[in-house]
């Protein structure tokens, strides 16, 4: 009797787990429904530029072609949107969520308020393996790495939170090179940290080139916004002249924590993720058409008017690197720990 139960349970569970999520994964899994795109930062940054521009795309390599809305979730370092795809969002394949990969960074280090399990979310991939920059006012009348290094105040650089990039680069510079730095953090946004340090508020700030270049890019060209230093092994094709940090590092432990601070988070830095319990064939429609929108002829023409670099990793990859950040060695966790404390 029970070996007869058992398989109508089975299929009673299945049955009402598809009604839960409203799960088809077939050729009309979309069809006349809003997929949302929930990105952790303000209107106008980077990250938003990304997903405005993915989202304009991504709907024709869905099943269904969906309608796209992208919704802006800024605060906390993009914390608040991180923790709603993990505890709020529901696990059907409608909700994307676009936040800092340094946020997970931060769940190893035991960062406060982190209310998600980075190993548990479906990973879907990144548009771009990021360069991390400091870009500073020539109002500031720090020009270079020199004129940094001999400030006799601190510089005040701008960010949005701790696990944000805009954050983390600066603890980095400052436990690893001795920069004298203020970090003033809070804002709402990368666009709102140019307009402080436009106003003068603020020196600068420290995020990706890319984004730098696509939102700042007049300021670049009159020279009011230099570039500073970059966090890579070699420099950026557009950055031929501008110093690395690694170069400035004195012995290995400081090499060490510009290299695990700095260079790896980059290359996660922009990820998109599904929320945990996303059914393994809707994760897998996710991921190839997110591939499929970064090959599209068409996507590719829209991102280069936007001025936004791809260099995709796909979501399996993704998926590796965030399992790689779990196994560094405690040593090593507590110096970084400590440098971003």
């Amino acid at each position: 009797m029970q070996k007869k139960t058992w398989p109508v349970i089975a299929i009673s569970a299945a049955l009402a787990f598809t009604v839960a999520v409203g799960y088809t994964a077939g050729p009309d899994l979309y069809k006349g429904k809003t997929l949302r795109i929930i990105v952790g930062t303000a209107a106008g940054g980077g990250f938003d530029t990304y997903s405005r521009v993915i989202a304009r795309h991504i709907g024709k390599h869905l099943p269904g072609n969906p309608s796209i809305v992208v919704q802006n979730m800024p605060g906390a370092g993009h914390l608040i949107a991180a923790n709603h795809l993990y505890r709020v969002a529901k696990p059907d394949g409608f909700t994307i969520g676009n936040f800092i990969g340094g946020l997970l960074l931060r769940q190893v280090l035991g960062q406060p308020g982190i209310e998600f399990d980075a190993l548990k979310f479906e990973y879907v991939g990144v548009p771009l393996k990021d360069t991390w920059i400091c870009a500073l006012t020539k109002a500031s009348g720090i020009t270079s790495m020199e004129k940094w290094a001999s400030a006799k105040t601190p510089v005040k650089l701008g960010g949005t939170g701790p696990g944000a990039n805009t954050d983390d680069i600066p603890a980095i510079l400052k436990a690893s090179l001795g920069l004298p730095i203020q970090l003033v953090t809070g804002y709402k946004g990368t666009a709102d940290i140019r307009l402080a340090a436009e106003s003068g508020e603020l020196a600068g700030g420290c995020w990706s080139w890319d984004s730098i270049n696509a939102t700042w890019s007049k300021a670049l060209e009159s020279g009011d916004v230099v570039v500073v230093v970059q966090m890579t092994t070699q420099p950026h094709p557009d950055l031929p002249k501008v110093p690395l940090a690694i170069n400035f590092a004195r012995t290995e432990d400081e090499r060490q924590l510009i290299q695990l601070g700095t260079y790896d988070p980059a290359a996660m830095n922009r990820l998109y993720v599904l929320p945990p319990g996303t059914p393994k064939d809707i994760v897998q429609i996710v991921r190839k058409a997110f591939m499929d929108t970064l090959n599209d002829p068409d996507f590719k023409v829209d991102a280069k008017k936007s001025k936004l670099d791809i260099e995709p990793m796909s979501g399996e990859e993704l998926a590796k690197t965030v399992a790689a950040l779990f196994k560094l060695k405690p040593a090593m966790v507590a110096k970084l720990k400590e440098a971003l404390k």
